[in-house]
């Protein structure tokens, strides 16, 4: 297969990601960009190995689950939501609201795992399968103001400021570098309607152990709608995502354990508490 080809059935299976009642083939074919005879190829193709189903009924073609088997296995493989599941619920419940974790992928960041804390009334719980958008997000500055300035523009200014944003999402270079300032000032990144009409996130980083020169390893963020996220409760929020990311710092380690040849069984909650007692 050429690389033309692999670009073509990953775009194919980024625009079915957004689709789950399916599209049907002169639909797909229009929104790639791509002959109905090619798409179709393309579609047999991704069909035979399990990633594409096509529906009796209708006709459109979807995604299977197999994605989302390969994801998890990744995952599990990583021992990602294992090392953070148990200090993202502590955070939901310290907070009351929605918590996610975040890992550093090369020069973006993955949502990995998440925590509702809203236990009545109004629940903000948006998809884990959104893209961060880094300029709009508290997740994506509280990453982008841990980095050099200009790596941190660089970054931006490649993918544009585009995305899926709201009302008060940062425009241009110097708006943003003002905000990358503003969040080292204050220690964590605040996001006002950013990144969704209706709510508000703070959001700070994690390092890859307790060591201050180790790397960041990803981000805690908290999220709520602004009828309950009013200014009076960020220094709380803030405080206790402090102390989330120490205890992530402490615990992130233990992901991997350092047995070399072995195998690395998951850990649980317990066991991670109990381990990371003793670290």
């Amino acid at each position: 297969m050429t690389v033309g080809a692999v670009e073509r059935a990953l775009k194919m299976l980024e625009t079915l990601s957004g689709e789950p009642e399916g599209v049907d083939l002169g639909a797909l074919a229009e929104r790639l960009d791509l002959p109905a005879s090619a798409t179709h190829r393309l579609l047999a193709t991704l069909a035979e190995r399990g990633f594409v189903t096509q529906d009796a009924a209708s006709g459109a073609y979807a995604l299977t689950l197999k994605l989302a088997l390969l994801a998890f296995r990744n995952l599990d493989l990583r021992h990602l939501p294992d090392a953070g599941q148990i200090v993202l619920d502590g955070l939901a419940r310290a907070t009351g609201e929605y918590c996610r974790l975040a890992v550093v992928e090369g020069e973006n960041l993955v949502w990995i795992a998440r925590a509702q804390g809203a236990t009545a009334g109004l629940r903000y719980e948006p998809p884990m399968g959104s893209e961060i958008v880094l300029h709009a997000t508290a997740t994506g500055k509280a990453w982008l103001a841990s980095l050099p300035e200009d790596e941190a523009l660089r970054i931006v200014c490649a993918r544009g400021f585009q995305g899926r944003t709201g009302p008060n999402a940062v425009e241009g270079v110097d708006a943003l570098r003002g905000h990358l300032d503003e969040t080292r000032r204050r220690g964590f990144a605040l996001a006002v309607e950013e990144g969704e009409l209706g709510a508000v996130a703070l959001a700070t980083t994690f390092r890859a152990s307790p060591d201050e020169r180790a790397p960041v390893a990803g981000t805690l963020s908290v999220a709520g709608p602004t009828a309950r996220m009013q200014p009076e409760r960020h220094a709380a929020i803030s405080e206790a995502l402090r102390k989330a990311a120490a205890e992530m710092a402490e615990i992130w380690p233990l992901r991997r354990r350092q047995n070399p040849g072995q195998q690395v069984p998951a850990l649980n909650g317990r066991a991670l508490l109990q381990t990371g007692a003793q670290a």
